[in-house]
């Protein structure tokens, strides 16, 4: 058996125009557009929606944190209390994503087990972080997850598989639909199927081929590794908080213990043509610019011919191209940051990352700042990089644009006696 099964999940009893006030985006989404949230709280006015029950990244500087989980669980008891949802058991649901640019991203929903979940750097477990976690920001989410009745999944996993037997052969099915909507703030179009029976089956017979240890290793060229099967695409830190909230109800001997050990996720074939990887570059701040380029250079051995591994420095509104001939890491951004990491930790500066060349070379242009460009990673790359290097650095990639993560819709209990 693998770890993604069928769950029991919660889908509320709502017409499609209720639905599109319903489904709102990832709460790390817009983290420095306020706006976007207000205006999200404009559509939804007093209708039941997925924004009363989670927390916005953009308001955790605000100082009101308890008051607005409190407020969350409360609305979660309210919602049940309210006979809201509609109970699918032990299944799974199709999820077709029309993005904002037309493409079509599918997906299933179901629980992935806990117990075969290491986020930790060279974990050799079948589901795995992709890249590194950041510890101090799993706490702030165990407050809003410790105590709640529900769960509603902003995570996505990636399954690496290249002939297509897990999720598209139910694209060819006559499945039942349970939601059909468009989704606010040019989002795209969301609709979602149940799966069980025979068509759940297939799924789980898919999953076991895949995970054939043989053909996994002889898939990547390795010796003996064991499965990566599921990869963290995006939302790693919630599923780090699901993690944490289980295995201190397992020590406690809580009630609630069954149910914390699985957790509601998106699974997505890292093959589908809508799913794309950006690169996200690096800025650094507040440096001895001379120094930083001169260090780099013979730390990876920079070089202007041609190379494996390349990027770009952007600095005084000049851009030139270098090949690095010392590389430490199996991808560029690998080798880049751990040249920053220790030049920063030994002379100080601040590194920020930015989605877009233009922005860039835009902050770059004076000589205030030194910007490095990075090549997107490639899709092929990911899981054989995470077997060999373990978690890749942190903002290594990003999938796709903001409006286009997943929105919240589904929901499942993980709590007894509510």
């Amino acid at each position: 058996m693998t770890a993604f099964s069928t769950a029991d999940i919660l889908l509320p009893k709502l017409s499609s125009e209720e639905m599109t006030k319903w489904s709102v985006v990832a709460c790390d989404q817009y983290t420095g557009e306020r706006d976007y949230w207000e205006k999200t709280a404009e559509i939804v006015g007093n209708s039941p929606s997925t924004l009363k029950l989670i927390l916005p990244e953009v308001f955790l500087a605000d100082g009101d944190e308890e008051e607005r989980v409190a407020k969350i669980n409360s609305t979660m008891n309210e919602y049940l209390r309210s006979d809201l949802f509609d109970l699918h058991k032990n299944c799974f649901v199709l999820t077709k994503r029309t993005q904002a640019d037309g493409r079509l991203r599918a997906g299933l929903i179901g629980a992935i087990d806990l117990e075969m979940y290491d986020y930790n750097k060279g974990s050799k477990s079948q589901v795995r972080a992709t890249e590194a976690t950041v510890a101090e920001r799993i706490p702030p989410r165990v407050k809003i997850r410790l105590n709640a009745p529900l769960e509603l999944p902003h995570i996505m996993i990636l399954i690496d598989d290249p002939e297509k037997t897990v999720i598209e052969p139910l694209l060819e099915r006559d499945l039942p639909e349970v939601y059909n909507f468009e989704l606010m703030q040019n989002g795209g179009h969301l609709a979602g199927y149940e799966v069980n029976g025979e068509a759940a089956n297939g799924v789980l017979a898919a999953l076991d081929r895949l995970s054939d240890k043989d053909l996994f290793n002889r898939r990547y060229d390795l010796n003996n590794e064991e499965v990566l099967l599921y990869a963290m695409g995006d939302g790693n830190h919630s599923l780090a908080t699901a993690k944490e909230c289980y295995e201190r109800k397992k020590r406690e001997g809580c009630p609630d213990a069954a149910l914390a050990r699985f957790a509601l996720v998106e699974v997505v074939n890292l093959h589908c043509d809508a799913l794309e990887f950006e690169a996200i570059h690096r800025v650094i701040y507040n440096a001895d610019f001379d120094k930083l380029l001169k260090e780099m250079t013979e730390y990876l051995g920079l070089s202007t011919e041609s190379a494996a591994q390349e990027f770009s420095v952007v600095f005084g509104g000049k851009t030139e191209k270098f090949g690095i001939t010392k590389p430490n890491s199996n991808l560029t951004v690998g080798s880049l940051q751990k040249f920053i990491d220790e030049f920063l930790a030994k002379n100080g500066g601040e590194v920020d990352y930015i989605h877009g060349e233009d922005v860039v070379r835009k902050i770059c242009e004076n000589g205030s700042a030194m910007g490095f460009l990075l090549p997107s990673m490639q899709k092929c790359e990911l899981f054989p990089t995470v077997v060999k290097d373990g978690a890749l650095p942190r903002k290594t990639f990003s999938m796709g644009h903001a409006n286009d993560k997943r929105f919240y819709c589904e929901a499942r209990k993980i709590s007894v006696g509510k």
